[in-house]
């Protein structure tokens, strides 16, 4: 992957797409995984709770191999680009090289349930525009997967990601995830340039909503919850 070209598109948008993270193959073996119960340790109803429409899972320890294998390789790539937001906003940078130190870390603090969700989006679901609040310990970037093929397998379910610019208005941008891509962006905050410098840009995603088919998405948080 060119890193340099994917920091670039991250600190302009907010957001950027990777090329292929996993084949058609390994997509259909994780979205799969949905039904076996057993591999998650909550299921959440996101009309119960008032957040948009659909289901999401997530999965308990032990990981699935090829989820586990994600987050390691991800995490030290993705460091750098945390590290200088960081840096721009004059914010605590705690995260360490080895991503087993950072977790360690969010578990010491008490942030011990993982992360890592499987999401499912029948016909009329949606996910309401939100952020991620999981506990004092964040790591300002996630990675959200495709596994199903937009336009064959389902249509509608763009991701939008809105920024809230500082005394402007907001921005929107919409993804169309394809299979096996990944989509970096931007967890709570990002910094961008003000008359006095750098600012906090918050920042919501969501999912539009799907029109037909079934759609499958593998989110990515590289932080633990409390």
């Amino acid at each position: 992957m060119n890193w340099e070209k994917l920091t670039e598109e991250v600190n302009a948008y907010g957001c950027a797409l990777t090329p292929p993270l996993l084949t058609p193959q390994e997509c259909k073996e994780i979205a799969g995984l949905y039904d076996e119960a057993g591999l998650f340790r909550s299921t959440i109803d996101m009309e119960r709770f008032r957040f948009g429409a659909g289901q999401y899972r997530y999965f308990d320890r032990p990981f699935p191999p090829l989820v586990e294998r994600l987050r390691a390789e991800l995490y030290p790539q993705l460091l750098p680009i945390a590290r200088d937001w960081a840096s721009k906003l004059g914010w605590p940078a705690p995260w360490p090289d080895d991503f087993g130190e950072w977790l360690d870390m969010c578990h010491r603090a008490g942030q011990t349930k993982p992360t890592p969700i499987l999401l499912r989006y029948e016909r009329d679901d949606w996910n309401a525009l939100h952020r991620d609040l999981y506990g004092d310990l964040v790591f300002p970037l996630q990675v959200v997967i495709g596994l199903d093929r937009p336009g064959e397998d389902y249509t509608g379910g763009e991701f939008l990601l809105v920024e809230q610019r500082p005394r402007a208005q907001s921005r929107g941008t919409v993804t169309v995830l394809p299979q096996g891509h990944g989509l970096i962006f931007t967890t709570r905050d990002r910094p961008v340039r003000s008359s006095r410098g750098w600012s906090a840009s918050p920042v919501r995603h969501g999912v539009s909503t799907v029109r037909s088919g079934l759609r499958h998405t593998l989110g990515l948080v590289f932080h633990d919850a409390s």
